[in-house]
């Protein structure tokens, strides 16, 4: 934690906590670098990788950007109600981790989930409209922002409570070994996760009973508004495994290609051995922890610096670069998902809301009869 200043803070300068950090210098050429630097570690790992495949890796990344850009507009517009925890500045993790796994895989997640859900399958009509409580969304409205569920494609959902999804992941690999399949599970959370005996317990389990499970740790750096350094005593999460003799790995997670390559390794571990991998990606969110969160525990100087490795743009630079696109058909990408994002809340508009007899159901394995006194 950086020293304390004697000046008066700015709003920018002074966090949740009341803790006032001082705010750091932008050296804008050494940012520069990094940033050609993570571009020319991707053009090393473009081999092996057709066309296709990379240009489905940028699309479902821009979708993702641009998903949760209207999210944020139409929140703001009053067209979502409750908690709604954007993905801008993750897009990587989620869709690099993913494009390894196949459809009868299992994903479970947190409650920052839309960019998982989109990256796994789900449409943009389904999940808007889960976003504004309409009968058409994937859990029928009833679930909203933090809820969502896909048993076609494998996605058991994310999940309100900080780490409460890692015990389910961790059976639902279970249950995959002990079917005889060779299904996989990938379960992502945040860093504060990893501060609950539940993270513990789960590891111990995997790795004694050798089930399947990859569990992805999104360190974004920032737990709601307190930052690891002040949560974390050991913060390179990825040691943690040690304590568990668990394979382990740390990985930029601004790069969607380094991504993919640690979660092939991963899967392939699951799948052959039967044995688990924790992996801790590095990214960072662009936006505050939800839509309510003015995020005036960081500096601009800090957003900017991670601003310049966005994951988006160091793709598009690097695809550019290697003559996989053009400009031409970057725009014309970028204005083709654009529409399907709006016709994603136009569907989401005219859908109906769900009628009242729909709170007695999916409560109870047996319904309530609303008409019974």
């Amino acid at each position: 934690m950086s020293k304390q200043t004697a000046q008066s803070p700015s709003a920018e300068e002074k966090s949740s906590a009341g803790v006032i950090d001082r705010p750091e210098e932008v050296n804008s050429q050494q940012l520069a670098r990094e940033r050609d630097e993570t571009i020319e570690r991707q053009k090393e790992r473009l081999s092996g990788l057709d066309a296709d495949t990379l240009i489905e890796l940028y699309r479902q990344m821009l979708l993702i950007r641009r998903f949760e850009e209207k999210a944020a507009e139409v929140y703001v517009a009053g067209k979502i109600g409750g908690f709604c925890h954007l993905y801008i500045g993750q897009e990587a993790v989620a869709v690099g981790a993913i494009s390894t796994i196949r459809k009868d895989d299992y994903v479970v997640t947190s409650y920052r989930e839309h960019g998982q859900a989109l990256a796994k399958g789900m449409s943009a009509n389904a999940i808007m409209a889960e976003l504004f409580g309409k009968v058409t969304g994937c859990s029928k409205g009833k679930g909203g922002s933090m809820h969502m569920f896909d048993k076609d494609i494998g996605f058991l959902g994310g999940h309100g409570i900080v780490g409460g999804q890692i015990p389910l992941a961790t059976g639902a690999a279970f249950a995959s070994k002990y079917q005889g399949n060779d299904r996989v599970t990938m379960c992502f959370f945040g860093e504060a996760a990893v501060n609950q005996g539940a993270f513990h317990e789960s590891l111990n389990m995997a790795q004694l009973w050798k089930v399947p499970c990859i569990y992805i740790c999104e360190n974004n750096q920032y737990g709601m508004g307190t930052s690891l350094e002040r949560a974390m005593s050991l913060r390179d999460i990825a040691q943690k495994a040690c304590a568990y003799e668990m394979t382990s790995e740390f990985v930029d997670g601004m790069d969607v290609l380094a991504v993919r390559e640690a979660a092939q390794r991963a899967v392939e571990r699951g799948r052959k051995e039967s044995l688990p991998t924790l992996l801790e990606i590095r990214t960072y969110r662009f936006m505050g922890h939800s839509m309510s969160d003015p995020g005036n525990y960081r500096t601009r100087a800090e957003i900017e610096k991670y601003q310049e490795r966005d994951p988006i743009k160091l793709f598009s630079a690097t695809l550019k670069e290697e003559g996989v696109l053009t400009d031409a058909q970057l725009e014309e990408m970028d204005h083709k998902i654009r529409a399907e994002v709006e016709e994603a809340v136009k569907f989401a508009e005219e859908s109906p809301e769900p009628p009242a007899e729909d709170l007695y159901t999916d409560v109870y394995a047996n319904p309530i009869d609303p008409s019974h006194k």
